[in-house]
């Protein structure tokens, strides 16, 4: 299984970021390319680009500012696990999108997604 990572610096409020990473089931809001999100239980479904994805929520610590899930279905993977995580930076916070995968073909194409939504991480919240 492939580990990768990418991380962004945010001029914005680590609290206010965390908030919007937080909220598992409004990633539509600020996520590139996902047309509709819904939340049932740990399980959000996300409708992007003809494809459905679901992905299970692992774990949500507000106190570590860190998010866990994984792919549950609908997506060319064996094995998918993700954690973002939001730190205080000098300039306002560091946010980091881990990422586990098999096949390990499919970190380029996924740190690519993972790029996209950190820059409009980093719009949304006016950082």
């Amino acid at each position: 299984m492939a580990r990768d990572a990418v991380t962004r610096e945010i001029a914005a409020d680590p609290d206010t970021v965390w908030e919007v990473v937080a909220d598992f089931g409004g990633i539509d809001r600020w996520l590139p390319g996902v047309e509709a999100c819904t939340l049932d239980g740990e399980v959000r479904q996300i409708e992007l680009g003809g494809m459905t994805l679901r992905e299970e929520r692992l774990e949500c610590d507000p106190d570590a500012r860190r998010l866990r899930y994984r792919i549950v279905d609908g997506a060319p993977v064996e094995a998918h696990e993700a954690v973002l995580t939001v730190t205080a930076a000098d300039a306002g916070c560091r946010v980091t999108w881990e990422l586990e995968v098999r096949p390990d073909e499919m970190v380029p194409l996924i740190l690519d997604v993972y790029r996209t939504g950190l820059d409009a991480l980093a719009a949304h919240v006016g950082g």
